[in-house]
């Protein structure tokens, strides 16, 4: 069950590093905090949302993951 877990862990972690360099750069780093507010109330549309959204959702399946195996282990 451990091995399971730990390749279920890895998969996760290539899918979420593949899925964190799919998204486009916003651009502006520390700009924003000078007035540039675009960074912040643009919204996300098409593959930009469900770029974001599986972020979310690997990144959580990921730290569960982690639990999971520390506690199992």
């Amino acid at each position: 069950m451990t091995v399971f877990l730990m390749i279920l862990q890895l998969i996760v972690s290539i899918a979420l590093i593949a899925v964190v360099l799919l998204q486009r750069s916003k651009g502006e780093g520390l700009g924003s905090i000078g007035g540039g507010a675009q960074m912040f109330f643009d919204q996300p549309r098409g593959l930009d949302r469900v770029l974001e959204r599986s972020t979310t959702v690997l990144a959580v399946a990921f730290m569960v993951l982690s639990i999971i195996i520390s506690i199992w282990v």
